[in-house]
């Protein structure tokens, strides 16, 4: 089987690509830009390079995109030509291709405004059943992709696996109070609870993803298994260091010896027990994993992720930040 790997240069594309080249299958990485990952170079947009990219593949995992930080710097219809027209180019030509599998990397930002309870009101519980309502047009276009993904499952009986991952990238926080609040080690760490997934655990999904049979349409949170449960809620949007105390002491405790704290509100959690339950997949990054990672001296974030490393969303180097927010 030969698959295709769209923003094999990106964080996750090459997390991906690492592990289906390291376990012997035979992967090749498209993307704007070159890398040692990517065999392809040039746009999802352009139709004919799509068509060139898909002869002879069989599977498809679609993680190329505009992100989430291109919102300040790019244009509204450079989200859709990417993010949408990209989505349906390689829709189209894995239909004529006869792949047996078509697995969307999307995002957990499509929720937007429901990841924001109002004041007073717990934090929101974040499963499958959420409906998403995004708030800029990087969420917009990726859920228009997911759409398109629906679609396609529908007329043309291709299998299509929407992956809503949350963070995985290692740049630091775009939000400038967290930044100077909090140690960026600090900031992972507790994101690891409830709104982050280790990359490694984010590419297994997509290959969970890719060899599961299905038939039509499914889709799936990935985010670390968090410790907090629905009786939580409440407190975590008032005090979640009592939280953490209460319900992880030894992690509470490292936490307390180095001198960290957890932020002042929870206002999300996102819960990946679907995922673990129909796709198979066992995510190792948790906070068990977290807490031995700590007490070791070992950095947050685990072995892929500092493989692959930071890789920036821009050219250029913003004073303000990692790159401007909108």
């Amino acid at each position: 089987m030969t698959i295709l790997v769209t923003g094999s240069a990106g964080h996750l594309g090459e997390a991906i690509m690492r592990l289906l080249r390291g376990g012997g299958r035979q992967a090749v990485g498209l993307d704007i830009a070159p890398s040692s990952h990517t065999d392809f170079v040039g746009s999802i947009a352009d139709r004919s390079f799509v068509r060139e990219a898909m002869r002879g593949v069989d599977a498809v995992i679609h993680a190329a995109t505009l992100h989430k930080p291109h919102v300040a710097t790019h244009g509204r219809q450079e989200f859709v030509d990417t993010n949408v027209t990209g989505a349906l180019n390689l829709l189209e030509e894995a239909v004529e291709a006869k792949v047996s599998s078509f697995v969307f990397t999307s995002t957990t930002s499509v929720f937007g405004d429901a990841l924001i309870p109002p004041p007073g009101e717990p934090a929101a519980w974040i499963t499958e059943e959420v409906a998403p309502q995004p708030k800029n047009i990087y969420g917009i276009t990726k859920l228009s992709a997911e759409n398109l993904g629906r679609l396609f499952a529908r007329k043309y009986d291709l299998p299509v696996t929407v992956l809503r991952t949350s963070r995985f990238f290692p740049e630091e926080d775009d939000r400038r109070a967290v930044r100077e609040a909090f140690a960026d080690e600090n900031v992972k760490a507790n994101e690891f609870l409830f709104r982050r997934v280790d990359i490694e655990d984010a590419a297994m999904a997509h290959l969970n993803a890719l060899d599961r049979r299905s038939e039509g349409f499914d889709l799936f949170i990935i985010s670390a298994t968090t410790p907090f449960t629905i009786d939580d809620l409440a407190a975590l949007r008032t005090d979640p260091f009592a939280v953490l105390r209460r319900k992880l002491p030894d992690l509470y405790a490292e936490y307390d010896r180095r001198g960290w704290k957890m932020f002042p509100e929870i206002d999300r959690v996102y819960v990946n027990a679907r995922a673990r339950r129909e796709l198979g997949w066992r995510p190792i990054y948790d906070h068990g994993l977290l807490l031995s990672r700590l007490k070791s001296g070992e950095p947050v974030l685990g072995p892929m992720a500092q493989a692959v490393g930071a890789k920036g969303y821009h050219e250029e180097v913003f004073s303000e930040g990692p790159y401007p927010v909108d």
